[in-house]
């Protein structure tokens, strides 16, 4: 199984770059840093992960993924709040990484029975 195949590293790859580019003109670059970071970690620790040979490694890189996704969920509750992201764009994120998070779950899960 190749990382590039898994619907859950789509769809977090597709949320990095979506919020690179809403955010792309922010000037307040901590903020714009900290959130960018959190949303590239979570495609990015799938792929570490499917890189490693056992599945109980495989298993702690989307558990990672499944925590910057909630760091990622934070900041997006956030930058609604101060304005930073527009609402509509925001709650469209929020369900995303919800769903990217109950999708980690399932593949932990999956991975665990093998």
């Amino acid at each position: 199984m190749k990382f590039e195949d898994l619907e859950v590293w789509k769809r977090s790859s597709k949320l990095s770059v979506e919020i690179y580019k809403e955010l792309s003109t922010l000037k307040d670059y901590g903020f714009k840093d900290q959130i960018t970071r959190s949303g590239l970690s979570i495609p990015s620790n799938i792929a570490e992960g499917f890189g490693r040979v056992g599945d109980k490694e495989k298993r702690n890189f989307l558990n990672y993924s499944k925590g910057s996704c909630a760091e990622l969920r934070t900041q997006i509750y956030i930058g609604i709040k101060i304005g930073y992201i527009p609402s509509s764009i925001g709650k469209t994120w929020i369900a995303e990484t919800q769903e990217i998070s109950a999708m980690l779950t399932g593949l932990m899960k999956y991975l665990s029975n093998d």
